[in-house]
């Protein structure tokens, strides 16, 4: 089966296209860094690359020719400005449809990363649906509507997945907690009890997989492992899984890291001067001030109902293991 992804040398697009290989698929992805893409997958079976990006016809064209399965992973989760999200987020899935609804014939399915960011946060106890509105709290979250929408206007067999925070191996994110946290401290905000949804790399491959498998078309799916956890879990149980993976256990074992609570206007503060120092420098940056309506909100949580029920799909990895492993590849490969 001919794939052909976009995305492929990020996070959740690596390990996509590392097990599209596994399963003998012919994989095509459209990369904008070659030597990248030759980097992560130099060893064994390798993908063909088409150098380019999304607004590139000639490489959509090129690469896209005839796929079965076209995974759009690409997008922006950073950027310096709303023009820049939409450009890359809502136009560039729109030229990607576009490109395979005229290139690829017999594609059995089109399948959309999409966000929890679309639908905005959730009410303590509640996991929202796939019928919730969409409530973005962020221009990065209206972009990915707008990219839905752009999915949904095509007459391509679509599927539109729909992840929260995803963490594991080669996360760059995450990373970023894992090293605080490995010091005894665990910042969080508000007081810790915000609940959320997560899901590890491993199964929102297999999700997308299910998804891109499944009879049903149309259709747009939330993958999370059904796990409702705390921030404050979270920040806890990374703790345990960096100690886990010292050479040397730390001695006396703590039961936990030092939890500090960042209150709403001091983390407001922090992310208006972090996103100014990023855009003195001519960079983009994840931490900005609407980010703090996403940190502060009391929920994030999101079913997975609705694709067990229509693929048979199951979350394999809770939070401790998934963290487990997370913390055992960060420290092989010396990130911690």
């Amino acid at each position: 089966m001919k794939v052909f992804v976009t995305g492929g040398t990020g996070f959740v697009g690596s390990h996509l296209v590392g097990a599209l290989l596994a399963r003998g698929d012919d994989v095509v992805c459209l990369v904008r860094d070659p030597a990248k893409a030759d980097r992560l997958f130099s060893e064994g079976v390798r993908p063909r690359l088409v150098s380019g990006d999304l607004f590139d016809h000639a490489a959509l064209e090129t690469g896209i020719a005839g796929a079965d399965l076209v995974f759009h992973v690409a997008g922006l989760i950073a950027a310096v400005s709303r023009d820049e999200f939409f450009r890359s987020n809502a136009e560039g899935t729109r030229r990607v449809a576009q490109a395979a609804a005229k290139g690829a014939p017999s594609l059995k399915r089109f399948v959309y990363v999409s966000s929890q960011a679309v639908t905005g946060p959730s009410k303590l106890g509640t996991a929202l649906t796939e019928s919730a509105p969409p409530n973005p709290l962020t221009a990065y979250g209206e972009s990915k509507v707008a990219g839905e929408q752009a999915v949904r206007e095509t007459r391509l067999p679509w599927t539109i997945v729909r992840p929260p925070t995803v963490y594991g191996p080669r996360d760059t994110e995450l990373l970023r907690v894992f090293r605080t946290v490995r010091l005894g401290v665990a910042p969080v905000f508000g007081d810790g009890k915000q609940e959320l949804s997560v899901i590890y790399i491993d199964d929102l491959v297999t999700a997308l997989l299910k998804a891109a498998e499944s009879p049903k078309q149309g259709a747009t799916y939330f993958a999370a492992h059904p796990q409702v956890i705390t921030s404050r879990d979270l920040v806890t149980e990374i703790f345990h899984a960096v100690r886990g993976t010292e050479p040397k256990p730390a001695s006396p074992r703590s039961s936990g890291p030092f939890l500090l609570p960042i209150p709403g206007a001091i983390a407001r503060g922090a992310l208006w001067f972090t996103e100014a120092a990023a855009k003195l420098a001519g960079k983009a940056t994840l931490l900005t001030p609407e980010k703090a309506n996403e940190f502060l909100a009391e929920a994030w949580v999101c079913s997975p109902a609705a694709l067990e029920r229509d693929t048979g799909w199951k979350a394999q990895y809770d939070l401790k293991s998934g963290l487990a492993r997370t913390a055992t590849w960060y420290r092989a490969h010396g990130w911690l």
